[in-house]
């Protein structure tokens, strides 16, 4: 990589990190991470909507008791302030992510800087990892 592309990466690198900072996102998640009771929320969340997943992958039918409790522990998790702000906070980092690599695949892809239009229509490329299936 060329110098002046290393020094504008570390650039973009330094903003994405203060916009973290003063947007309140690692604060959030500090937060989270230092409170055991929403931690332990989201990991029986997490674990719990995996075990349904593979079940429904594996062609088994999920009972109304098994989806019941997971709408139950998903509620209270939501219901939690701590681990609302987690959730929102990852939901933060994933879009600033998402518009970084967007708009550095657009930008090579195009070979210019994209108009913002650009950035909302259509794809970002193949390959990219930012489209949800």
């Amino acid at each position: 990589m060329s110098t002046i592309v290393e020094t504008k990466t570390r650039e973009l690198c330094e903003a994405l990190l203060e916009e973290i900072k003063t947007g309140g996102i690692r604060s959030r998640i500090d937060t989270f991470l230092a409170d055991a009771t929403a931690r332990g929320q989201y990991e029986k969340v997490m674990s719990q909507g995996q075990a349904l997943q593979e079940k429904q992958q594996q062609g088994q039918e999920l009972t109304p008791a098994e989806i019941a409790a997971f709408e139950g522990e998903r509620d209270a998790l939501l219901k939690n302030p701590v681990a609302a702000a987690f959730l929102d906070a990852q939901e933060q980092m994933h879009d600033l992510q998402s518009t970084v690599k967007k708009t550095v695949s657009k930008t090579i892809e195009l070979g210019r800087i994209p108009a913002a239009d650009e950035l909302t229509e259509g794809s970002c490329g193949h390959g990219c990892g930012c489209h949800e299936h």
